[in-house]
C-alpha cells in the first residue's frame, strides 16, 4: 500500500481490522512522511443487523466457501468476533472517522476527528451522503436524435420518429417499473433531446442538470466523424489515440466530464429512492464504469445503445445489473 501510494497513488483503502491502538499506532509510524491516514470505524448496535451481517458473511466470504455446514460456520465466526472483542480498543487517536448507527437507516452519527484538506474533506462527504438502502437506478440515452440521424456529433436538436416511440415506450416501461415507487424522480440534461426523451413519463418530479449535458465538442461540435477526419486530421488522429485524455479544442475530454460528474454521483449515492437518469453516451459511459466499478480507461469505449435502459441494483451485497432493449 505504502509503495503503491509512493508511485502516485491518491487514495488507498487499506482493508484490516486494527482493532488496537499498539496495531494503529505502528502504521501511523510506517506512514509518517509518506502519506496521511484517516481510521475508519464503524460501530453497530443494532444486533438484528450484526446477525444478518454475520450470516451474509457465512453465505458469501470465501473463507467459508468450503464449510458445507452453515451453523458450524456460524458458530466459528461468532468466535472469532468475541476474540476480537476482548482486544477491541476504540479509535481515539490521529486522524479518524466513525459512523456509527448507519446502516441502519434511521440518520445515524457519524464523528470526525482533525480532518483536513481538501481530499479528506471530499472523503467525510462521501461518506456522509453514502448509505447501503437497497435502490435501483436506471440509466437511459436520450431516443434517436435528428443529430443521430445526420451523423452529427453534440448539437441541440429534437428527437426523431424513433426517438418519440422510444419516449413512448420508455413512459409506459418506468410506469410498470416504478408504480409502487412515488418517491422516485427523473433526472435529464438541459438538451432537448433528454428533456424531450422523458416528456411523456408522468407522475414524477424531473430534474434538469447541466452536469448531465453531453461532453462538450467544442470546435467540432455538429460535424461528423468523417468531416474531422478530412478537415481536422491531427484532432481526428490524437483523439483516436487516447480518447480519454483528447479534449476537443475549445471543449471537453472524457476527464473532464467525470470530473463535473461528481455532484451526481454524490446526490445519486444519497438517494434513496429509485432515480431515472436520462442522458448521453460519454456521461452515462462515465456513470456506468463507476457504479460497475469498471477502469478508467475502459470508460470512453463501454457500449452505451439507443433505446436500451440499463438497471443498476444498489444493495448490501453489491451491484446487480439487468439490461432492457425496448427498441431495435
Amino acid at each position: 500500500m505504502l509503495s503503491w501510494m509512493h508511485e502516485g497513488g491518491q487514495v488507498g483503502i487499506f482493508d484490516a481490522t486494527n482493532s488496537n491502538r499498539r496495531r494503529r499506532n505502528m502504521l501511523m509510524k510506517l506512514a509518517e512522511g509518506k502519506c496521511k491516514i484517516i481510521f475508519l470505524e464503524t460501530i453497530c448496535n443494532d444486533v438484528n443487523i450484526i446477525e444478518k451481517n454475520i450470516r451474509l458473511k457465512i453465505q458469501q466470504s470465501p473463507d467459508y466457501a468450503e464449510e458445507p455446514d452453515f451453523e458450524a460456520g456460524l458458530a466459528d465466526f461468532k468466535n472469532r468476533l468475541a476474540n476480537y472483542e476482548k482486544v477491541y480498543e476504540p479509535v481515539g487517536e490521529g486522524s479518524y472517522i466513525k459512523m456509527i448507527d448507519k446502516v441502519s437507516g434511521h440518520g445515524g452519527q457519524i464523528q470526525v476527528n482533525n480532518i483536513s484538506g481538501y481530499l479528506p474533506g471530499r472523503i467525510v462527504f462521501f461518506l456522509v451522503n453514502t448509505h447501503l438502502t437497497p435502490r435501483p437506478i436506471l440509466l437511459t440515452r436520450h431516443g434517436e436524435s435528428q443529430d443521430n440521424v445526420r451523423g452529427r456529433i453534440g448539437g441541440d436538436t429534437a428527437i426523431s420518429e424513433a426517438g418519440e416511440l422510444y419516449s413512448k415506450k420508455l413512459a409506459n416501461f418506468v410506469e410498470k417499473r416504478l408504480k409502487s415507487e412515488r418517491a422516485a424522480s427523473i433526472w435529464t440534461s438541459t438538451l432537448q433531446r433528454t428533456i424531450l426523451t422523458a416528456s411523456p413519463i408522468v407522475g414524477f418530479p424531473k430534474i434538469q442538470w447541466r452536469a448531465l449535458d453531453e461532453i462538450n465538442a467544442g470546435v467540432c461540435d455538429g460535424m461528423t466523424y468523417e468531416e474531422i477526419k478530412k478537415n481536422r486530421p491531427e484532432e481526428y488522429e490524437s483523439r483516436k489515440k487516447d480518447k480519454l485524455r483528447y479534449r476537443y479544442p475549445r471543449g471537453e475530454s472524457y476527464l473532464d466530464v467525470i470530473q463535473r460528474l461528481e455532484p451526481v454521483i454524490i446526490e445519486l449515492e444519497r438517494q434513496r429512492a429509485p432515480v431515472v437518469v436520462i442522458s448521453h453516451q460519454a456521461v452515462l459511459r462515465a456513470l456506468y464504469a463507476y457504479f460497475a466499478d469498471r477502469p478508467l480507461k475502459e470508460v470512453p469505449h463501454i457500449e452505451m445503445p439507443l433505446h436500451t435502459i440499463i438497471e443498476i441494483q444498489m444493495g448490501v451485497t453489491g451491484v446487480q445489473e439487468k439490461r432492457y432493449k425496448l427498441m431495435d
